[in-house]
């Protein structure tokens, strides 16, 4: 079932020349970073956040989740709005909605208040984040030039998220958590005012757009990522885990068949056509999991083992968004020297390295000895990653599938971000302390991203050597 609507294609900009790209790249870097910043700045107020509402257990993780939960769900449909209604319109708009859904957290005064704004957030962020990269693809001609902005764009994934653990740690000591919400606001309408001025337009089309495919996707979507939430929190045999995973892959089924049906599908099974690009979205769910559920536990560990207060939890993670930062800065140049492919695989290895050396750490073993060592190899090799696989996962996509593509890649991230905290949690379940807890979701952690380094050497290295010779 299709609908004719008016389209905004992915092909071009109407105008090409006079074009302001690095106010381009810096409105949609800026905008993406607020995004994946609110996916970690909750976790250092958490405690705030309990007492000074009263929260349930289960109210407090709905808290982070209900976000985690929409913005998964609803990506796929906002990859496809900004392809079929226009990019620029479309970024605004949920620039609008997730400045807005931030002042509504900001101001919460219960659980249901707070819980529905994160899910509103969550709407927001699943229309920006595609859209964001899609432009990205639109706007930059393929080669180097579109390699430095998946870079920076890849990079600002992974300092969003290490670095709102900084930022959320501050502002909770130092102001207050809403504070971390109410900073949102003015960059958003910053964003949009300058958005409004130097994004380009598109040329409009006459388009379909797959109302099946929507429907499907985002239920589907959305039951499989309750599921996976509620194992995190009561185990992987409770019905309300095991039936919406059941209903999701269900719906999830349904939804491919009409997407290789529908003349113009939300999600191109072409897409998966590509080794390279199939095994970037493997990988980056593996990995954005680890390092999401890293950052959750190991904020606990920090302040639950060591006593630490927010401010200096936060701060904990410096010697990892320090060497990423720096490590991203010669990402271009490793790449045209190495490959984007190798560049994956090293950057997943020391990852892997560091999450490893991390199992060793207890409360006897002091910071400096037990966790600047692995930081500094999780920095390096997020800093190497991020954007080689922000690459791969939208590399040789065509004009016209660039908004599903970027919907692709950061479906993948988004799933892999709930799927990571909630198999991690279940599996360290039956530890007797939280020490023992973090630990064992570090070694679950290991085994996740051994198998990321698996999917990148045998499926992302083959197709960028097969790409290459057949140049």
């Amino acid at each position: 079932m299709s609908s004719s609507v008016s389209t905004a294609p992915t092909t071009a900009p109407t105008r090409t020349r006079g074009l302001h790209t690095g106010a381009i790249l810096a409105i949609v870097l800026v905008s993406y970073f607020m995004i994946v910043l609110d996916n970690s700045i909750i976790f250092t107020g958490l405690p705030q956040i309990q007492a000074e509402m009263g929260l349930s257990p289960g109210g407090l993780a709905w808290a982070q989740n209900a976000y985690t939960l929409v913005f998964g769900g609803l990506l796929l449909l906002g990859a496809r709005m900004g392809d079929l209604l226009g990019r620029r319109r479309v970024f605004i708009v949920g620039l609008a909605l997730f400045g807005l859904a931030s002042l509504l957290v900001g101001t919460a005064q219960n659980e249901i208040w707070i819980v529905t704004a994160r899910a509103f957030q969550g709407i927001g962020a699943a229309i920006v984040a595609p859209s964001s990269l899609a432009l990205i693809t639109a706007v930059f001609p393929a080669g180097p030039e579109r390699t430095r902005a998946t870079a920076a764009y890849g990079t600002t994934a992974g300092l969003g998220a290490s670095l709102g653990l900084v930022v959320g740690g501050a502002l909770a000591s130092w102001v207050s958590w809403r504070a971390g919400f109410f900073i949102n606001v003015p960059i958003a309408v910053v964003m949009i005012i300058l958005a409004v001025k130097y994004l380009p337009g598109f040329e409009t089309i006459k388009g379909r757009f797959d109302i099946v495919g929507a429907v499907t996707s985002t239920l589907g979507m959305g039951a499989f990522v309750y599921g996976i939430i509620n194992a995190g929190e009561t185990g992987w045999s409770q019905p309300l885990t095991v039936w919406p995973i059941v209903a999701g892959v269900v719906i999830l089924t349904v939804f491919v068949v009409n997407e290789w049906r529908a003349r113009q599908p939300i999600m191109p099974l072409r897409l998966f056509a590509s080794a390279e690009r199939s095994g970037a979205a493997v990988a980056r769910l593996l990995f954005a999991g680890t390092m999401i559920a890293f950052f959750f536990f190991t904020t606990q560990f920090f302040q639950g083992v060591y006593g630490w207060t927010p401010l200096q939890a936060g701060l904990g993670f410096l010697p990892m968004s320090l060497v990423q930062f720096a490590a991203s800065l010669f990402v271009s140049r490793l790449t045209r020297r190495f490959g984007n492919a190798w560049l994956v695989v090293a950057g997943l290895v020391l990852v892997t390295a560091g999450m490893a050396w991390m199992t060793q750490i207890s409360a006897q073993t002091p910071f400096v000895l037990g966790a600047v060592g692995p930081l500094i190899l999780l920095g390096l090799g997020q800093g190497f990653a991020f954007g080689p696989l922000t690459s791969a996962g939208v590399a040789g996509a065509r004009a016209e599938d660039a908004g599903a593509a970027s919907g692709l890649v950061n479906t993948a991230h988004q799933l892999g971000s709930t799927l990571g905290v909630a198999v991690l949690t279940a599996a360290a379940a039956g530890a007797a302390t939280l020490e023992e807890h973090v630990v064992d979701a570090y070694v679950g952690g290991t085994v996740m991203l051994v198998v990321a380094v698996v999917a990148a050497a045998v499926l992302i290295v083959p197709a960028e050597r097969r790409h290459r010779t057949s140049q």
